[in-house]
């Protein structure tokens, strides 16, 4: 039997918010960072004007100069400053919500900095926060977080047992990964975010989580359910690569497999 049309276009929906398409784009420009209560600019036909001699482009305005970036190595350097002089989780957050180094920060909706139970002895780290994570300031809190949520209730945990953070606290736009730059530039924040925690295991979600946090270079399929070794600073701990449950939604025949990764957490939780 072929689908109902209207659920064939709600299923398309779906996919396409999922995708991180959720804004509709006109063919005139809209300034979404401008106040909401605004009015828009509107267009006034004028007769055409003679062209005013080229701009002397070797010399940027001022304006320009005040709002260009921070270069990536001292957006770095000034990360793992900040980072360090935080004694709390309470005030790495707000030292991270002060952090203007990484551009992901102005199109995001809002910092998305962890969820849990800080004394847990499972800490678990993803990439980026999605679309609803944007929404809701917390992390895996969609269809995703809802998987995820099933995964650990299957070992006997919860949020109340665990603590969840991502590499990078903001959003990128339309839910890609994030860049290496942009993960290295929030990494010393999730680095002193994992030794303050201070857990007794790790368990990175998805490929750039444990690339990221682990220094490996294989990809999640030939690392995850390994057991591999990670400092936090305090002392070394044990850790484990698994699929991210967003990859899972996507290829559900790979569940077996992190079953078993997350079976084997619950066997190192009981020795």
């Amino acid at each position: 039997m072929m689908p109902a049309p209207e659920n064939t276009a709600r299923q398309l929906l779906d996919f396409y918010l999922e995708a991180g398409a959720d804004a509709l784009v006109g063919e005139a420009p809209v300034d979404r960072f401008a106040a909401a209560d605004e009015p828009a600019p509107v267009r006034v036909a004028r007769a055409p004007e003679r062209a005013a001699p080229p701009a002397d482009i070797t010399r940027p305005s001022p304006a320009l100069a005040a709002a260009a970036p921070q270069a990536p190595d001292e957006a770095i350097m000034a990360a793992r400053q900040a980072a360090k002089c935080a004694a709390t989780l309470d005030e790495l957050r707000a030292m991270l919500e002060k952090f203007d180094g990484c551009a992901l920060k102005g199109s995001a909706t809002q910092m998305v900095f962890a969820d849990g139970n800080p004394q847990a002895k499972v800490m678990l780290v993803g990439e980026a926060p999605g679309r609803d994570e944007d929404i809701e300031g917390l992390p895996f809190v969609g269809r995703s977080g809802k998987l995820l949520d099933r995964m650990l209730a299957a070992i006997g945990l919860d949020r109340s047992s665990v603590y969840i953070a991502n590499i990078v606290p903001w959003r990128p736009p339309g839910n890609r990964t994030p860049t290496p730059q942009e993960s290295q530039i929030c990494l010393p924040f999730v680095l002193r975010q994992i030794e303050l925690v201070d857990p007794d295991i790790l368990v990175c979600l998805g490929g750039p989580s444990a690339q990221t946090l682990l220094g490996i270079k294989d990809g999640i399929t030939k690392t995850r359910g390994r057991w591999f070794t990670f400092n936090t600073g305090k002392r070394e701990i044990r850790a484990m690569p698994t699929f991210h449950p967003a990859f899972l939604l996507r290829s559900p025949l790979q569940k077996r497999f992190a079953w078993r990764d997350f079976l084997s957490v619950k066997k190192a939780l009981a020795e």
